[in-house]
Protein backbone atom coordinates (compact mmCIF):
# COMPACT_ATOMS: atom_id res chain seq x y z
CA UNK A 1 0.00 0.00 0.00
CA UNK A 2 1.94 2.99 -0.34
CA UNK A 3 4.13 8.74 -0.84
CA UNK A 4 7.77 9.19 -1.83
CA UNK A 5 8.76 8.94 1.47
CA UNK A 6 13.18 9.76 2.08
CA UNK A 7 15.49 6.82 2.98
CA UNK A 8 15.06 8.87 6.44
CA UNK A 9 11.24 9.99 6.80
CA UNK A 10 12.57 11.59 10.03
CA UNK A 11 15.17 13.55 8.90
CA UNK A 12 15.27 17.48 7.36
CA UNK A 13 11.87 18.83 8.34
CA UNK A 14 10.88 21.64 6.02
CA UNK A 15 9.29 24.71 7.01
CA UNK A 16 5.60 23.94 8.32
CA UNK A 17 3.74 26.16 5.77
CA UNK A 18 0.18 27.00 5.84
CA UNK A 19 -0.24 25.06 2.59
CA UNK A 20 0.17 21.87 4.26
CA UNK A 21 -2.68 19.63 4.51
CA UNK A 22 -3.38 18.76 8.32
CA UNK A 23 -4.78 15.39 9.82
CA UNK A 24 -7.79 15.60 11.83
CA UNK A 25 -6.12 13.95 14.61
CA UNK A 26 -3.03 16.51 15.03
CA UNK A 27 -3.42 17.93 18.33
CA UNK A 28 -4.30 14.64 19.18
CA UNK A 29 -0.47 13.72 17.83
CA UNK A 30 1.04 16.76 19.68
CA UNK A 31 -0.35 15.83 23.16
CA UNK A 32 0.97 12.28 22.92
CA UNK A 33 4.48 14.18 21.92
CA UNK A 34 4.65 13.00 18.30
CA UNK A 35 7.76 14.26 16.11
CA UNK A 36 5.53 15.81 13.45
CA UNK A 37 7.12 16.70 9.95
CA UNK A 38 6.10 17.50 6.65
CA UNK A 39 4.94 14.69 4.11
CA UNK A 40 3.75 14.57 0.84
CA UNK A 41 1.80 17.44 1.26
CA UNK A 42 0.55 16.60 4.55
CA UNK A 43 2.04 17.49 8.36
CA UNK A 44 2.08 14.02 9.40
CA UNK A 45 3.48 12.19 12.68
CA UNK A 46 6.85 10.98 12.20
CA UNK A 47 7.19 9.05 15.63
CA UNK A 48 5.96 9.03 19.10
CA UNK A 49 8.59 6.76 21.52
CA UNK A 50 10.97 6.48 18.57
CA UNK A 51 10.88 4.12 15.57
CA UNK A 52 12.55 1.29 17.20
CA UNK A 53 10.15 0.50 19.61
CA UNK A 54 7.19 1.42 17.32
CA UNK A 55 8.50 -1.53 15.01
CA UNK A 56 8.92 -3.76 18.07
CA UNK A 57 5.36 -3.12 18.99
CA UNK A 58 4.00 -3.88 15.69
CA UNK A 59 5.60 -6.94 15.12
CA UNK A 60 5.26 -8.15 18.59
CA UNK A 61 1.82 -6.79 20.12
CA UNK A 62 0.06 -4.35 17.71
CA UNK A 63 0.12 -0.53 16.62
CA UNK A 64 -2.04 1.86 15.40
CA UNK A 65 -1.24 4.45 12.36
CA UNK A 66 -2.82 7.67 11.06
CA UNK A 67 -2.63 7.28 7.64
CA UNK A 68 -5.31 9.87 6.32
CA UNK A 69 -2.65 11.44 4.02
CA UNK A 70 -3.80 8.55 1.68
CA UNK A 71 -6.03 9.65 -1.29
CA UNK A 72 -9.50 7.97 -0.88
CA UNK A 73 -11.80 8.09 -4.44
CA UNK A 74 -14.67 6.45 -5.13
CA UNK A 75 -15.70 5.33 -8.76
CA UNK A 76 -19.12 4.33 -8.83
CA UNK A 77 -21.36 3.52 -12.52
CA UNK A 78 -21.70 1.50 -14.92
CA UNK A 79 -18.47 3.06 -16.72
CA UNK A 80 -16.55 1.93 -13.35
CA UNK A 81 -15.06 -1.22 -14.46
CA UNK A 82 -14.45 -0.63 -18.42
CA UNK A 83 -12.97 2.94 -17.31
CA UNK A 84 -10.58 1.40 -14.61
CA UNK A 85 -9.75 -1.82 -16.28
CA UNK A 86 -7.85 0.74 -19.07
CA UNK A 87 -6.56 2.36 -16.48
CA UNK A 88 -4.50 -0.01 -13.68
CA UNK A 89 -3.08 -2.88 -14.54
CA UNK A 90 -4.25 -5.96 -13.12
CA UNK A 91 -7.40 -7.86 -13.92
CA UNK A 92 -10.63 -5.85 -11.89
CA UNK A 93 -13.41 -8.61 -13.29
CA UNK A 94 -11.58 -11.29 -11.39
CA UNK A 95 -12.65 -8.97 -8.27
CA UNK A 96 -15.65 -9.85 -6.08
CA UNK A 97 -17.63 -7.15 -3.91
CA UNK A 98 -15.95 -7.35 -1.08
CA UNK A 99 -12.49 -8.25 -2.83
CA UNK A 100 -9.47 -5.77 -3.26
CA UNK A 101 -6.54 -6.09 -5.67
CA UNK A 102 -3.16 -4.48 -5.88
CA UNK A 103 -2.54 -2.13 -8.82
CA UNK A 104 0.02 -0.35 -11.04
CA UNK A 105 -0.93 2.61 -13.04
CA UNK A 106 1.62 2.85 -15.85
CA UNK A 107 2.62 5.51 -18.94
CA UNK A 108 2.65 4.58 -22.21
CA UNK A 109 6.35 3.32 -21.88
CA UNK A 110 5.32 0.84 -19.25
CA UNK A 111 6.93 2.79 -16.83
CA UNK A 112 5.49 3.10 -12.96
CA UNK A 113 3.19 6.23 -12.41
CA UNK A 114 1.73 4.85 -9.35
CA UNK A 115 0.90 1.78 -6.92
CA UNK A 116 -2.61 1.32 -5.66
CA UNK A 117 -5.09 -0.73 -4.20
CA UNK A 118 -8.30 -0.58 -5.88
CA UNK A 119 -11.53 -2.43 -3.59
CA UNK A 120 -14.54 -3.33 -5.00
CA UNK A 121 -16.93 -2.50 -2.60
CA UNK A 122 -20.71 -3.27 -5.23
CA UNK A 123 -21.39 -4.00 -8.34
CA UNK A 124 -20.74 -1.08 -9.80
CA UNK A 125 -18.91 0.98 -7.01
CA UNK A 126 -14.59 1.07 -6.87
CA UNK A 127 -12.52 2.37 -3.85
CA UNK A 128 -9.22 3.24 -5.28
CA UNK A 129 -6.43 4.60 -2.58
CA UNK A 130 -3.53 6.45 -3.70
CA UNK A 131 -0.15 7.77 -2.68
CA UNK A 132 -0.65 11.01 -1.24
CA UNK A 133 1.54 12.71 -3.38
CA UNK A 134 0.12 11.10 -6.29
CA UNK A 135 -4.14 11.32 -5.20
CA UNK A 136 -4.28 14.62 -7.57
CA UNK A 137 -3.06 13.04 -9.95
CA UNK A 138 -4.84 9.52 -10.09
CA UNK A 139 -7.60 11.42 -9.52
CA UNK A 140 -6.45 13.66 -12.88
CA UNK A 141 -6.62 10.69 -15.05
CA UNK A 142 -9.57 9.05 -13.76
CA UNK A 143 -11.29 12.43 -14.85
CA UNK A 144 -9.78 12.17 -17.93
CA UNK A 145 -10.16 8.42 -18.70
CA UNK A 146 -12.52 8.10 -21.21
CA UNK A 147 -15.74 5.75 -19.93
CA UNK A 148 -17.93 3.66 -22.52
CA UNK A 149 -21.20 4.42 -19.83
CA UNK A 150 -22.11 7.12 -16.98
CA UNK A 151 -19.74 6.91 -13.82
CA UNK A 152 -19.40 9.37 -10.53
CA UNK A 153 -15.74 9.94 -8.76
CA UNK A 154 -15.98 11.43 -5.37
CA UNK A 155 -12.72 12.72 -4.02
CA UNK A 156 -13.61 11.56 0.04
CA UNK A 157 -11.12 15.17 1.13
CA UNK A 158 -13.19 14.86 4.57
CA UNK A 159 -12.34 11.19 5.55
CA UNK A 160 -9.54 10.06 7.68
CA UNK A 161 -7.58 6.37 7.32
CA UNK A 162 -6.31 4.81 10.44
CA UNK A 163 -4.34 1.57 10.23
CA UNK A 164 -4.18 -1.42 13.31
CA UNK A 165 -1.51 -3.71 12.78
CA UNK A 166 0.25 -6.48 14.54
CA UNK A 167 -0.13 -10.14 15.42
CA UNK A 168 -2.67 -8.95 17.67
CA UNK A 169 -4.64 -6.45 15.17
CA UNK A 170 -7.52 -8.70 15.65
CA UNK A 171 -7.89 -8.91 19.15
CA UNK A 172 -7.59 -4.70 19.00
CA UNK A 173 -10.13 -3.89 16.30
CA UNK A 174 -12.64 -6.70 17.49
CA UNK A 175 -14.57 -4.58 20.60
CA UNK A 176 -15.29 -1.68 17.80
CA UNK A 177 -15.97 -3.84 14.84
CA UNK A 178 -17.05 -7.17 15.94
CA UNK A 179 -17.29 -9.00 12.76
CA UNK A 180 -13.74 -7.27 11.12
CA UNK A 181 -11.96 -10.72 12.16
CA UNK A 182 -13.91 -12.84 9.90
CA UNK A 183 -12.29 -11.14 6.90
CA UNK A 184 -9.88 -12.83 4.56
CA UNK A 185 -6.68 -10.75 3.20
CA UNK A 186 -7.48 -8.42 1.20
CA UNK A 187 -11.10 -8.43 1.55
CA UNK A 188 -13.27 -5.49 2.47
CA UNK A 189 -16.75 -4.92 4.21
CA UNK A 190 -18.81 -1.71 5.15
CA UNK A 191 -20.37 -1.00 8.56
CA UNK A 192 -20.70 1.76 10.53
CA UNK A 193 -19.65 3.62 13.46
CA UNK A 194 -21.91 6.03 15.48
CA UNK A 195 -23.76 6.33 12.88
CA UNK A 196 -21.13 7.27 9.86
CA UNK A 197 -19.92 4.76 7.06
CA UNK A 198 -16.81 2.97 7.56
CA UNK A 199 -15.20 0.75 5.40
CA UNK A 200 -13.02 -1.82 6.53
CA UNK A 201 -10.62 -3.52 5.30
CA UNK A 202 -8.09 -6.39 5.84
CA UNK A 203 -5.04 -5.13 4.55
CA UNK A 204 -1.87 -3.16 5.52
CA UNK A 205 1.82 -2.30 4.69
CA UNK A 206 3.75 -4.16 7.40
CA UNK A 207 3.23 -7.77 6.41
CA UNK A 208 1.47 -8.29 9.69
CA UNK A 209 -2.30 -9.00 10.51
CA UNK A 210 -4.23 -5.90 9.69
CA UNK A 211 -7.08 -3.53 8.94
CA UNK A 212 -7.44 -0.27 7.15
CA UNK A 213 -10.16 1.71 8.20
CA UNK A 214 -11.75 4.98 6.28
CA UNK A 215 -14.42 6.98 7.78
CA UNK A 216 -15.37 10.95 8.35
CA UNK A 217 -13.38 13.01 10.18
CA UNK A 218 -15.60 13.81 12.76
CA UNK A 219 -15.46 10.57 13.93
CA UNK A 220 -11.67 10.01 13.76
CA UNK A 221 -11.11 11.46 17.53
CA UNK A 222 -13.70 8.92 18.61
CA UNK A 223 -12.52 6.35 16.34
CA UNK A 224 -8.53 7.04 16.98
CA UNK A 225 -8.99 7.02 21.28
CA UNK A 226 -11.43 3.84 21.19
CA UNK A 227 -8.64 1.59 18.79
CA UNK A 228 -5.76 3.19 20.69
CA UNK A 229 -7.15 2.56 24.12
CA UNK A 230 -7.09 -1.28 22.70
CA UNK A 231 -4.06 -1.72 21.36
CA UNK A 232 -2.54 -0.24 24.53
CA UNK A 233 -3.95 -3.05 26.78
CA UNK A 234 -2.26 -5.26 24.23
CA UNK A 235 1.14 -4.06 25.04
CA UNK A 236 1.19 -1.56 21.17
CA UNK A 237 0.79 1.95 21.62
CA UNK A 238 0.61 4.75 18.48
CA UNK A 239 2.96 4.58 15.38
CA UNK A 240 4.65 7.22 12.99
CA UNK A 241 5.90 6.60 9.37
CA UNK A 242 9.20 6.22 10.17
CA UNK A 243 8.63 2.82 12.23
CA UNK A 244 6.29 2.23 8.67
CA UNK A 245 8.83 2.80 6.65
CA UNK A 246 11.37 -0.16 8.10
CA UNK A 247 8.35 -2.32 8.40
CA UNK A 248 7.81 -2.38 4.70
CA UNK A 249 11.19 -2.21 3.60
CA UNK A 250 11.74 -5.83 6.15
CA UNK A 251 8.84 -7.27 3.52
CA UNK A 252 10.15 -5.85 0.89
CA UNK A 253 7.54 -3.35 -0.61
CA UNK A 254 8.54 -1.16 -2.98
CA UNK A 255 7.59 2.71 -2.06
CA UNK A 256 6.81 4.44 -4.63
CA UNK A 257 9.02 7.56 -6.00
CA UNK A 258 11.69 5.59 -4.01
CA UNK A 259 11.79 2.36 -5.34
CA UNK A 260 9.42 2.87 -8.31
CA UNK A 261 9.50 5.35 -10.87
CA UNK A 262 7.96 6.03 -14.20
CA UNK A 263 11.59 5.20 -15.98
CA UNK A 264 11.58 1.79 -14.63
CA UNK A 265 8.95 -0.73 -16.05
CA UNK A 266 6.51 -3.10 -13.83
CA UNK A 267 8.63 -6.29 -14.97
CA UNK A 268 11.52 -4.21 -13.77
CA UNK A 269 10.31 -3.46 -10.86
CA UNK A 270 9.01 -7.22 -10.03
CA UNK A 271 5.31 -6.33 -9.94
CA UNK A 272 4.74 -8.67 -13.64
CA UNK A 273 2.93 -10.62 -10.87
CA UNK A 274 0.00 -7.38 -10.70
CA UNK A 275 0.07 -7.19 -14.42
CA UNK A 276 -2.54 -9.14 -16.08
CA UNK A 277 -1.37 -8.97 -19.38
CA UNK A 278 -4.56 -11.11 -20.88
CA UNK A 279 -6.98 -8.99 -19.51
CA UNK A 280 -7.17 -6.49 -23.03
CA UNK A 281 -5.30 -2.99 -23.72
CA UNK A 282 -4.68 -0.87 -20.88
CA UNK A 283 -1.92 2.11 -20.59
CA UNK A 284 1.38 0.72 -20.98
CA UNK A 285 0.69 -3.00 -21.94
CA UNK A 286 2.23 -2.55 -25.52
CA UNK A 287 5.67 -1.41 -24.31
CA UNK A 288 5.87 -4.39 -21.77
CA UNK A 289 5.08 -7.10 -24.95
CA UNK A 290 7.81 -5.46 -26.48
CA UNK A 291 10.07 -5.59 -23.65
CA UNK A 292 9.06 -8.69 -22.56
CA UNK A 293 10.48 -9.71 -25.89
CA UNK A 294 13.16 -7.98 -26.05
CA UNK A 295 14.89 -8.35 -22.53
CA UNK A 296 14.76 -6.58 -19.13
CA UNK A 297 17.41 -3.56 -18.97
CA UNK A 298 17.05 -3.95 -15.52
CA UNK A 299 15.86 -5.65 -12.22
CA UNK A 300 15.19 -4.71 -8.80
CA UNK A 301 16.51 -7.51 -5.98
CA UNK A 302 16.58 -7.08 -2.47
CA UNK A 303 19.95 -6.98 -0.38
CA UNK A 304 20.84 -8.32 2.87
CA UNK A 305 24.15 -6.87 4.67
CA UNK A 306 26.61 -9.81 5.83
CA UNK A 307 27.98 -7.09 8.63
CA UNK A 308 26.01 -5.89 11.53
CA UNK A 309 27.60 -2.08 11.01
CA UNK A 310 27.10 -1.70 7.21
CA UNK A 311 23.53 0.22 6.35
CA UNK A 312 23.04 1.36 3.31
CA UNK A 313 21.54 4.03 2.12
CA UNK A 314 19.04 5.07 -1.21
CA UNK A 315 21.56 6.04 -3.78
CA UNK A 316 24.65 3.78 -2.74
CA UNK A 317 26.07 2.17 -5.80
CA UNK A 318 26.94 -1.49 -5.71
CA UNK A 319 29.75 -2.80 -7.12
CA UNK A 320 30.89 -6.56 -8.17
CA UNK A 321 34.50 -6.33 -8.43
CA UNK A 322 35.28 -2.96 -10.13
CA UNK A 323 32.08 -3.02 -11.63
CA UNK A 324 29.56 -0.53 -11.01
CA UNK A 325 26.10 -2.65 -11.10
CA UNK A 326 24.02 -1.28 -9.90
CA UNK A 327 22.05 1.61 -7.09
CA UNK A 328 20.64 1.47 -3.76
CA UNK A 329 16.96 2.39 -3.75
CA UNK A 330 16.09 1.93 -0.11
CA UNK A 331 18.07 1.38 2.61
CA UNK A 332 17.63 0.22 6.43
CA UNK A 333 18.93 -0.99 9.35
CA UNK A 334 16.26 -4.24 10.09
CA UNK A 335 15.93 -4.46 13.66
CA UNK A 336 13.90 -7.94 13.45
CA UNK A 337 17.32 -9.40 11.17
CA UNK A 338 20.11 -7.31 13.20
CA UNK A 339 21.86 -6.64 9.69
CA UNK A 340 21.40 -3.99 6.82
CA UNK A 341 18.83 -4.62 4.32
CA UNK A 342 18.31 -2.71 0.54
CA UNK A 343 16.17 -2.59 -2.58
CA UNK A 344 18.61 -1.86 -5.77
CA UNK A 345 18.15 -1.93 -8.88
CA UNK A 346 20.73 -3.85 -11.46
CA UNK A 347 21.52 -3.47 -15.26
CA UNK A 348 21.05 -4.91 -17.31
CA UNK A 349 18.69 -7.23 -15.67
CA UNK A 350 20.64 -10.77 -15.68
CA UNK A 351 24.42 -9.39 -14.40
CA UNK A 352 23.66 -10.05 -11.00
CA UNK A 353 21.35 -12.95 -9.85
CA UNK A 354 19.71 -14.25 -6.43
CA UNK A 355 22.87 -15.48 -4.24
CA UNK A 356 25.39 -13.98 -5.70
CA UNK A 357 27.73 -11.68 -3.25
CA UNK A 358 28.07 -7.94 -4.42
CA UNK A 359 29.49 -4.93 -2.68
CA UNK A 360 27.75 -1.97 -1.74
CA UNK A 361 29.55 1.34 -1.29
CA UNK A 362 29.35 2.90 1.71
CA UNK A 363 30.65 6.74 2.02
CA UNK A 364 33.43 5.69 0.25
CA UNK A 365 33.83 1.96 1.69
CA UNK A 366 32.73 -1.44 0.77
CA UNK A 367 30.28 -3.39 2.29
CA UNK A 368 29.66 -7.28 1.36
CA UNK A 369 26.02 -7.82 0.70
CA UNK A 370 23.96 -10.59 -0.46
CA UNK A 371 21.29 -10.69 -3.44
CA UNK A 372 18.20 -12.31 -1.53
CA UNK A 373 14.24 -12.75 -2.72
CA UNK A 374 12.39 -10.37 -0.65
CA UNK A 375 10.79 -10.39 2.02
CA UNK A 376 13.78 -10.19 3.96
CA UNK A 377 11.70 -11.36 7.13
CA UNK A 378 9.32 -14.45 6.95
CA UNK A 379 5.84 -13.15 7.93
CA UNK A 380 3.34 -16.03 6.61
CA UNK A 381 -0.15 -15.27 7.18
CA UNK A 382 -1.28 -16.75 10.66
Amino acid sequence: MAHPMTADPAGDAEAVSDELKRTPLEAEHLRLDAKMAPFAGWQMPIEYEGALAEHRAVRSHVGVFDLTHLGKVEVVGAGALGMLQGLVTNDLSRARVGEALYNLVLNEGGGVIEDLIVYRLGEERYFVVPNASNAPRVLRMLEEEKADEPLHLMYHQDWCFLAVQGPEAMAAIAGTFPTAPDLAFMRCMETEYHRRPVIVTRSGYTGEVGFELFTYQDVAQQLWDELLGSVRTLGGGPCGLASRDILRLEMGYPLYGQDLFEASTAFEAGLGWAVAMDKGDFRGRAALLRQREEGLPSRLRGLRMQERRHIPRAHYPVFVGDQLVGEVTSGTFSPTLGTGIALAYFWPGDVVELGHEVEVDIRGRRGAATVVQPPFVDRSPR
